[in-house]
């Protein structure tokens, strides 16, 4: 089956066909192009998808990676990241192994069948050349042989006139002959001819075609197996991938089959344990006797009696309110405006007390965190003394390090002057000494929680104790709202230590007490949103009255109708009317 010998008179078709072939091999080169360009846009997505997921450094997110089912899901995420390299590992084998290949290959096949059929055209304009000669030569005889013939008749018509002198027939009889001799020779050059093209035409289609022509059959047949082959060069660089891939996808499964539900269960008790215990039983309060009542030690309300009755802060479960009863906003604002009170007549707390009010109504948390609950606290305070003790041992590395170097400096001078580190080792040892410090008051702080120096108040009893002492009869029975699992007010004594002490109703003092007079009005330059305890919302545009103006921190008392808070003095705009009344 050879295409010199059965397709001798398709030229044309061959380099058409052949065309084609080469235009099917760049469609392939182009498609696995596009193949590997989707390949590295869905690596592209994987990652940023992954990264998109993956937890924010310094964020809440990091810590709630403490559960083995976050902890699985992270490694799902690095995993994609590594299923996503796979993909880009497609991408640049196909690029490699096929599209550049092929793309060179293209190009020296369209060299090698442009040379072929250029050689191709070359012999069709050889014979075609050997054609026209013999043509040429065949119409020159032919030409020559009716010049002979007619010379030859006129020859006879001439010698056959008796009117015709001699001299005109001899030289119609030499123009004769030479007209014969002028045939003959191009008969003889038209024969040679003939033989000659023959030749050319038998060398043509049995020899210089077919070779051409099986050369161009054996280019295409190389064509077609390099498209094959480049075919299972693209299903391996699949295969070869598979492996890691499946790789991933198990260690996938293995991170899910990793998940504890157990150790997840404790890491939630431990995150919000409060270290509080359950409230004790109600004790039954008969309303049938005529006798003053007391207030239950452990009653949710904070009922009046006639009298002043005795509250007690003896055990844990005492005085506290269940975790799940939301406060009165009143209830737990008392204990601020008791604070304040008691700094009226006093200016060298009250500026004091007002930072401490304001602190609790913006949300500060104090050093010794006493405004969480007790085993929060404690683990928060464990954190610190830890990351002191990293600091420390982190300055007394560099410290011996620095011991080391004047050493090294001493025995020889020259390599510097050992008086130049005296600073330096000065500055860490005053930083080792301040850190040492730092973590003996957290560990004092930490052995307080944990029972083993005794219970100290909270920071509000730390700030407000020159007061109660002082005033050792007056308690506001805001008290039994501090001890909520909130951590707004905690206040633990030993049970040994249980003090009794005369509480006062404070409510009834201070709902029956006569509103503050306004001072001035003031008009709302910007909408405040009052989330925090203690603040009130205003809208931009809004007017209404001031009962108090800023005493330097920033913040302004207001009244709309029957609600009071504070604003930030810098979204208001104060007019201050002494003669001002209040609607």
């Amino acid at each position: 089956m050879s295409w010199g010998i059965e397709l001798w008179d398709q030229f044309d078709n061959l380099e058409k066909h052949t065309q084609w072939g080469i235009d099917i091999l760049e469609k392939y080169i182009k498609f696995v192009k596009e193949r590997t360009e989707i390949e590295l846009s869905y690596a592209k997505q994987l990652r940023n998808l992954a990264k998109k997921y993956q937890p924010k450094k310094n964020s809440k997110e990091e810590e709630e990676y403490r559960y083995t089912a976050c902890k699985a899901f992270l490694s799902t995420l690095n995993e994609m990241n590594d299923y996503a390299g796979q993909h880009e590992v497609i991408s640049e084998n196909m690029t490699s192994h096929i599209t550049v290949e092929l793309a060179r290959y293209v190009q020296e096949l369209k060299q090698e069948r442009k040379s072929y059929f250029h050689d191709g055209r070359k012999a069709q304009q050889h014979i075609e050349i050997c054609w026209k000669q013999l043509e040429s030569s065949k119409r020159r005889f032919e030409r020559d042989c009716k010049e002979a013939d007619r010379a030859q008749q006129y020859f006879e018509k001439m010698d056959a006139d008796i009117n015709v002198t001699k001299a005109d027939v001899e030289k119609a009889r030499q123009q004769a002959q030479v007209r014969h001799q002028m045939a003959e020779d191009s008969r003889a050059d038209y024969s040679s001819i003939l033989q000659k093209f023959n030749h050319e035409q038998h060398e043509y289609y049995h020899t210089h075609i077919p070779n051409i022509f099986q050369k161009i059959q054996e280019m295409e047949e190389r064509r077609i197996l390099r498209i094959g082959e480049s075919m299972k060069t693209y299903a391996e660089v699949d295969r070869q991938v598979i492996p890691i891939i499946g790789k991933c996808l198990d260690e996938i499964v293995k991170a899910a089959e990793s998940i504890d539900q157990k150790n997840d269960s404790q890491l939630v008790i431990e995150a919000y344990k409060s270290g509080f215990e359950p409230p004790g039983d109600i004790e039954f309060e008969d309303y049938t006797q005529p006798i003053k009542r007391t207030v239950s030690d452990n009653s949710l309300s904070n009922s009046r009696g006639e009298g002043k009755p005795e509250l007690k802060f003896g055990g844990k479960s005492k005085g506290k309110l269940w975790p799940f009863i939301k406060k009165n906003k009143t209830q737990s604002f008392c204990f601020h405006k008791e604070l304040m009170k008691r700094t009226i007549g006093k200016p060298t707390y009250a500026f004091e007390a007002r930072d401490y009010v304001l602190s609790l109504k913006l949300g500060a948390a104090p050093e010794d965190f006493s405004n969480l609950p007790p085993e929060q606290r404690r683990k928060k305070l464990q954190q610190k003394v830890d990351e002191l003790n990293k600091e420390i041992q982190k300055e007394m590395d560099q410290r011996d390090a620095i011991t080391k170097m004047k050493d090294v400096y001493l025995k020889n001078p020259q390599m510097g002057d050992p008086a130049s580190l005296d600073h330096k080792l000065t500055e860490v040892s005053q930083n080792i000494e301040k850190l040492r410090l730092e973590a003996q008051k957290f560990e004092a702080w930490l052995a307080e929680v944990e029972g083993r120096l005794p219970a100290r108040g909270d920071q509000a009893r730390r700030q407000s104790g020159m007061y109660e002492a002082q005033n050792p009869t007056t308690v506001n029975n805001c008290a039994q709202d501090r001890e909520s699992p909130d951590g707004s007010y905690t206040e633990e004594q030993s049970q040994e230590s249980e003090v009794k002490v005369l509480a006062t109703d404070f409510d009834d003092e201070f709902d029956d007490e006569e509103p503050l007079p306004a001072i001035g009005t003031c008009k709302a330059l910007y909408t405040f949103e009052g989330q925090n305890e203690g603040t009130i919302s205003v809208v931009e545009g809004e007017t209404l009255y001031v009962i108090e103006e800023d005493k330097g921190d920033g913040w302004t008392r207001i009244r709309r109708n029957e609600e009071e808070g504070y604003v930030p003095t810098s979204y208001v705009e104060v007019y201050l009317d002494k003669n001002a009344k209040d609607s």
